[in-house]
């Protein structure tokens, strides 16, 4: 009786790449965040939807368009956190082009929403290049500084990534929009400094920038308005400084422990665009300093992970784009938390991924795609490997060299000299060549 066939063995299944705590924390701050802005901005925006036509409107219709735009930016979060770094690192320029072209575009062909002709608006679907443009500039100062770190010695070395800075805050403040310009510049000082610039570099870029902000602010009256505003609120209490006090108010209506969800005042056509740039006024006041302190402790732990992902990068790229990444959205949340408080100028910035805002929330949650792409090792490690004379980060190519063999010197007689022979036999005595020594050996090149 012949034995039985043993069935054939199922194929292992594929191992999955470990996460690192840091991994693990970053995606655990970014669905808090994600799934309580879908809470505020229902909470926001519900009341004025009901009181503003007697009820006739949907109240969750800001809440359902923010659920299927986070669907659509998880989704896409997932494939960049999965894709080749190395295939997004490539295609930058392609993405950097895309967005200046938009940003000419838009001048043109664009649709002015509060004053600002930033948007291209076709039916549902609303597209915002300035909020892309934030991201494109990190990915390209990675993408540069990885490659030339050389370029980091001066300003004058720098000078390629900032005319392109320059040329496209130009572009957006055409439109005119002063607060992406300033997230954006924030966020290129951020990249420049994890790059490596010199300290007095970075001072004077800041100074430079610090300068920008001071005239543009200065030269158009509604912004000149605000700042005066920031200054002294109280100067023009039903003009340019009802929204400040407004938030001042429900911020301190709310005390230690707020008066709970949905029972916010303020949100009442007291906070002009309550779900949007006034979001964290209406959580001050609904959940207290407890709410808002919670709020603020959560974008700290997303910082750290995401600093800490930066740090163990393994070359530099991932390290000069999770860290650039990282500071783009703290600094917006910075910057919005801080306007609400009456620390800052109002500049309109939304709070990332509780504020009701489609291009920035897509845009926000491709950035931590990024970031959580580079805590999985960005599968960098094994493809690129340093090359003496080439770019930082580029790819080092295996070549097979074949064993140089050498052909016999001959006399004027036509036969082969002994030191000939010797050497091509390949013993120090002319004995024979040992096998392994013939073999063909791999050299990195």
């Amino acid at each position: 009786m012949l034995p039985k066939k043993r069935a054939p063995r199922k194929q292992a299944k594929k191992q999955k790449t470990p996460t690192s705590l840091e991994y693990n924390l970053l995606l655990t701050a970014t669905l808090i965040l994600l799934a309580f802005g879908a809470v505020m901005v229902f909470s926001a925006s519900s009341t004025t939807r009901i009181l503003s036509d007697g009820g006739l409107s949907d109240s969750a219709f800001y809440l359902k368009k923010t659920l299927v735009v986070a669907v659509i930016g998880l989704l896409l979060m997932h494939f960049v956190a999965r894709r080749n770094l190395n295939a997004i690192r490539d295609k930058t320029p392609l993405f950097v082009g895309f967005t200046i072209v938009g940003l000419m575009a838009v001048l043109v062909l664009g649709t002015a929403v509060n004053g600002t002709k930033g948007w291209f608006i076709a039916g549902p679907i609303q597209i915002q290049p300035a909020e892309f443009l934030k991201l494109a500039l990190v990915l390209y100062g990675a993408y540069f500084f990885a490659n030339r770190p050389d370029r980091l010695t001066s300003v004058r070395e720098m000078g390629p990534y900032l005319l392109l800075t320059a040329g496209a805050c130009a572009l957006v403040m055409m439109q005119p929009d002063m607060g992406t310009t300033m997230v954006a510049l924030f966020a290129v000082a951020i990249t420049l400094f994890a790059a490596g610039a010199r300290p007095r570099d970075l001072g004077l870029l800041v100074g430079g920038m610090a300068s920008f902000a001071l005239v543009m602010a200065l030269a158009a009256p509604y912004r000149r308005d605000r700042l005066l505003t920031f200054l002294n609120p109280d100067s023009d209490v039903t003009g340019s400084g009802f929204q400040i006090i407004q938030a001042k108010i429900a911020i301190g209506s709310g005390g230690f422990n707020g008066v709970g969800i949905g029972n916010g005042v303020q949100k009442a056509f007291y906070l002009p665009e309550a779900h949007t740039d006034m979001i964290s006024a209406v959580i001050g006041e609904e959940f207290g300093l407890i709410g808002f302190t919670a709020l603020i402790a959560v974008f700290g732990l997303f910082g750290y992970a995401g600093f800490r992902i930066a740090r163990s990068a393994k070359d530099d790229y991932g390290r000069i784009l999770a860290a650039g990444l990282t500071g783009l959205i703290l600094v917006q949340a910075s910057l919005n938390l801080y306007a609400v408080m009456g620390m800052a100028p109002l500049t309109g910035i939304p709070l990332p991924l509780v504020s009701y805002g489609n291009n920035s929330l897509i845009v926000t949650l491709v950035a931590i795609g990024l970031i959580l792409n580079v805590a999985r090792g960005g599968r960098l490690a094994a493809a690129r490997l340093p090359v003496p004379g080439r770019g930082h980060g580029q790819t080092a190519k295996l070549r097979l060299v074949e064993p140089q063999r050498h052909r016999p010197e001959r006399t004027a007689n036509g036969r082969t000299s002994r030191s000939a022979q010797s050497r091509y036999s390949g013993g120090r005595n002319g004995g024979p060549r040992s096998a392994s020594r013939g073999r063909s050996r791999r050299a990195s090149r």
